[in-house]
């Protein structure tokens, strides 16, 4: 990149077509849509472009990163994406370093952050998930998973041991353990679509309420 300020993923620029079209058969023409862990901002920047419709809140753990969101929303003229937020999704209130979201959303996306964090950030996501979700809003989760009675791909085993050589708490996850904390916040898996590169795009939904 020529500006200093747009950090780049490969993985961000070849996965964003296919997710795209996942999203535009999924959502509605409008809404507000909550980004955990936006990365370089990459994402954030495409999607709200072509959400015109949808309002989008990019987050990250640290600030680290927020010059490159903001630079990317404008390098796509998305000015649809708001200022990106401090959200660490272990902590009981979103986002980390302000008052708590006093609105809904109905979208929380969330892309290629569950197999680079603690297990416990799985919980944290559905559980915040499940407190800022409209009642019929989606959680989309992205990237590698692991499932009971489907063979792995030998890059995503390569890849599962290369994150565990880097942080023993890192490491590819099963779908089925993934889909157990999920059920512990009220989510349960809706969708489930395979995409380019041994990757998932999975929709979480709210589990029906009970009657009365």
């Amino acid at each position: 990149m020529s500006d200093p300020m747009l950090h780049h993923s490969p993985a961000a620029e070849r996965n964003r077509e296919p997710i795209l079209a996942q999203l535009q058969a999924l959502l509605g023409p409008t809404g507000a849509a909550l980004e955990i862990a936006s990365g370089t901002g990459q994402h954030a920047a495409h999607f709200a472009a072509a959400l015109p419709g949808w309002r989008w809140q990019p987050t990250d753990l640290t600030d680290a990163q927020f010059g490159s969101i903001t630079g990317w929303a404008l390098h796509g003229g998305a000015r649809n994406v708001q200022p990106p937020l401090r959200l660490d999704v272990q902590r009981s209130a979103w986002p980390s370093d302000r008052p708590p979201f006093g609105t809904s959303f109905d979208l929380v996306f969330c892309a290629n952050m569950l197999h680079i964090a603690p297990w416990a950030c799985c919980s944290g996501l559905m559980q915040g998930a499940a407190r800022h979700l409209a009642p019929r809003g989606h959680l989309v989760t992205y990237g590698p998973y692991l499932e009971d009675g489907v063979p792995t791909a030998p890059g995503n085993l390569a890849f599962d041991a290369s994150l565990r050589a880097q942080d023993a708490a890192w490491g590819i996850r099963r779908i089925e353990d993934v889909a157990a904390v999920a059920a512990d916040a009220g989510l349960v898996l809706s969708e489930r679509h395979a995409l380019p590169a041994n990757n998932l795009l999975l929709v979480w939904t709210r589990t029906t309420p009970a009657a009365g």
